[in-house]
């Protein structure tokens, strides 16, 4: 065992707890965008139907509670640090905090399953930003790898998808489709990363495990010019395609989060669901992995496996795992790769 990490920094999108919070947490997320402000307001107004509260920082604040009581009881003991890349509590505040508290090294898990530039490279710069920040004194903060095709987190959203199915009369579940949705991305960011390769496999793994052939994996959240591609179809449009082929249930599994984020409660709770009612579908909204036994379990593993290599790292499927040990060239934003 390497006692040599002396914490768990807790890293995540960040969202406003208020009305006041919103903009100014937009203009976090959009900088250096040029993004117009009509479209801030727009989206500003789908806080506006939650009070301005995005649950995000509530559900991470029970993952951490979930976390700690696991650490607590099966360690390793250690403390938790919680950082946003957009809201507070902000990352350069929480890596200054654990500096002045002696830290000298941390492992660092991110909300986030795959591997794509906005999901798992962004928030490596974002570290090194915030270190350079501290300074000399600050710690050294290692990213743990992706998990989307860890047992626990296949097992969490299963369970999920498979209470989902149980809600459909039973005579018509084996006609329903499994639609799972992830946040889209630009095209041009894909083809630098295994972002879609890998919810194709999450996807699969879930799937088999339900034992429900009839599913798909959609797309949700795009934003951005109409000109620029990006991956599709998107739920909305899905949902459409169901209608035509005859569909009457639908089980939307959001395997792209791990937790019910503002896309999850707008796009798919209220924009989907709408969609939906007008053509007629019955849309069941499978739960996220939130605070699932299994997946607070695969936590703990995966802070196992980094800290002692005697430890064989688990995985389903045929994609292998994910370190973060990434080369220049692997899940840039957008452009090309070099040739």
């Amino acid at each position: 065992m390497n006692p040599s990490f002396d914490a768990i920094l807790i890293l995540s999108f960040g969202g406003p707890e208020g009305m006041e919070e919103v903009m100014p947490f937009l203009e976090n997320v959009l900088r250096g965008r040029n993004v117009p402000r009509e479209r801030m307001q727009e989206v500003a107004h789908h806080y506006e139907l939650f009070g301005g509260v995005s649950p995000i920082n509530a559900q991470n604040r029970a993952l951490i509670a979930a976390l700690k009581k696991e650490l607590d009881e099966r360690g390793p003991r250690l403390p938790i640090y919680w950082g946003n890349r957009n809201w507070h509590p902000l990352l350069a505040d929480t890596v200054r905090q654990m500096a002045e508290d002696g830290i000298r090294r941390a492992l660092c898990f991110a909300t986030s399953a795959y591997s794509s530039y906005s999901s798992c490279r962004q928030y490596l710069e974002n570290i090194e930003r915030a270190r350079e920040g501290v300074g000399a004194g600050a710690p050294v903060i290692e990213k743990l790898r992706a998990f989307y095709n860890h047992p626990g987190f296949i097992e969490a959203n299963a369970e999920h998808a498979r209470a989902g199915l149980e809600k459909i009369p039973v005579e018509r579940r084996p006609e329903a489709y499994l639609a799972f949705t992830a946040h889209s991305i630009p095209k041009a960011m894909a083809e630098n990363c295994d972002y879609e390769a890998q919810l194709l496999e999450a996807s699969g793994l879930v799937a088999e495990a339900v034992g429900h052939e009839k599913w798909r994996l959609v797309f949700q959240s795009r934003s951005g010019p109409p000109t620029q591609p990006w991956l599709e179809p998107d739920i909305c449009d899905y949902l459409r395609e169901l209608k035509e082929a005859g569909a009457r249930d639908v089980i939307v599994s959001p395997v792209g989060f791990i937790s019910d984020h503002m896309e999850v409660l707008y796009d798919l709770d209220t924009e989907a669901q709408a969609r939906a009612a007008e053509l007629g579908i019955n849309m069941v909204r499978a739960a996220t992995a939130g605070t699932h036994a299994a997946f607070i379990s695969m936590i703990r593993e995966l802070i196992l496996e980094r800290m002692d290599s005697a430890i064989t790292p688990r995985f389903l499927g045929t994609r292998g795992i994910k370190s973060c040990g990434y080369p220049s060239d692997c899940c840039l934003p957008g452009q090309m790769r070099p040739a």
